[in-house]
């Protein structure tokens, strides 16, 4: 049997974990679900017209799909987390998405495309990318005196993980995520990418490397419930596996949604075994390129609605209470496992039992 591309990188992992489930001595209670879109309007060459075209899709039907679907355990409607590229901003592009997110249906976080860039350029792409989304478009958040942000890597090469060193070009980026305000990063999985990390269906903490090489994601230490911060940055990942499906060759499953491989009920129940775990929380954080045509018109007209109704059926089956969540929310629902200690207000702020 053939095996996908890159599988040597997270094959045996993903088997190990298989493996520790079959060991787990129960199942899980609740589910967070997060859908994390890199979000680009001006992708494939697309003019402005086109992009503002795409963003008013999305503003007319999204809120209408949320409505519409099954509430989750706290009578919450689906959310939808737009991560927009800091490369492609415009205001007029940006105004549409802070719309969704004043009707309480989404929220927008960092995503970011760059190639052989270096520390100084860095620092200050990501800086004034946060101050522009705060102080011009309310977005964001603050916390303990500081913006912070979800991050999803463009081309999948988080921490210059490419084999040729393209499309990234920066070592070290996992400390400055986290000195910039990083909150988590929603990369993974890239599969079957050779960007992929070696650690699958996991929530963990990983550390930069201290020499400053490449792909500190490889390696990392677990969430646990009460375990606090146990490295540099939060590592939210998707659901990770094979699926065959009646096929003889395996299929990677890596929760992508898309035009070309939507949602199917098999694929939830998939999702639902894979995703990771934190006691009795299970986390799945689905992905997708949702502005352009071939993912917006399959997303937009029906696909979302069938999505939805779909995780919600799963989740009575397996007699789970399901919560839709935003990646903020995701990483709120997560932390508050990881760090007992701290408390989480209803406007999201965060503050020690110390403090108040």
């Amino acid at each position: 049997m053939d095996f996908p591309r890159h599988a040597e990188i997270w094959l045996l992992p993903y088997l190990k974990d298989r493996a520790r489930r079959r060991m787990r001595p129960s199942k899980p209670k609740r589910a967070w679900v997060a859908i994390a879109d890199h979000y680009e309007p001006l992708g494939m060459s697309a003019s402005i017209g086109t992009a503002l075209d795409r963003v008013a899709q999305w503003r007319d039907k999204w809120p209408r799909i949320a409505g519409d679907a099954p509430r989750d355990a706290a009578g919450q409607c689906p959310q939808y987390s737009f991560f927009y590229p800091q490369e492609e901003y415009r205001r007029d592009l940006l105004d549409g998405i802070a719309e969704m997110v004043r009707l309480c249906v989404g929220d927008v976080e960092v995503h970011m495309h760059h190639d052989n860039e270096r520390r100084e350029s860095f620092i200050q792409k990501v800086t004034e990318y946060c101050e522009r989304l705060t102080c011009d478009h309310g977005l964001l958040r603050q916390r303990d005196g500081r913006t912070v942000f979800g991050f999803v890597h463009g081309n999948w090469a988080l921490d210059n993980s490419r084999p040729d060193g393209k499309l990234c070009g920066l070592n070290g980026e996992i400390a400055l995520l986290r000195d910039l305000g990083c909150y988590a990063d929603f990369t993974m999985p890239s599969a079957p990418s050779a960007t992929q990390g070696r650690v699958v269906n996991q929530i963990y903490w990983c550390t930069s490397n201290l020499d400053h090489r490449p792909r500190s994601f490889d390696r990392g230490v677990e969430a646990t419930v009460g375990g606090g911060q146990r490295g540099d940055l939060l590592m939210i990942t998707g659901p990770l596996g094979l699926r065959f499906g009646g096929r003889m060759k395996p299929r990677v499953e890596t929760g992508e949604i898309a035009g070309y491989d939507m949602p199917t009920p098999a694929r939830v129940h998939r999702w639902f075994d894979l995703s990771p775990t934190i006691g009795d929380d299970l986390f799945l954080k689905l992905y997708t390129h949702g502005a352009a045509e071939r993912n917006l018109g399959p997303l937009l007209n029906g696909g979302l609605g069938n999505l939805f109704r779909w995780l919600a059926e799963e989740a009575e089956r397996r007699a789970i209470e399901i919560h839709w969540a935003t990646a903020w929310q995701m990483f709120q629902a997560a932390e508050a496992l990881i760090l007992p200690d701290k408390i989480v207000s209803p406007a999201g702020s965060c503050v020690t039992e110390g403090s108040r």
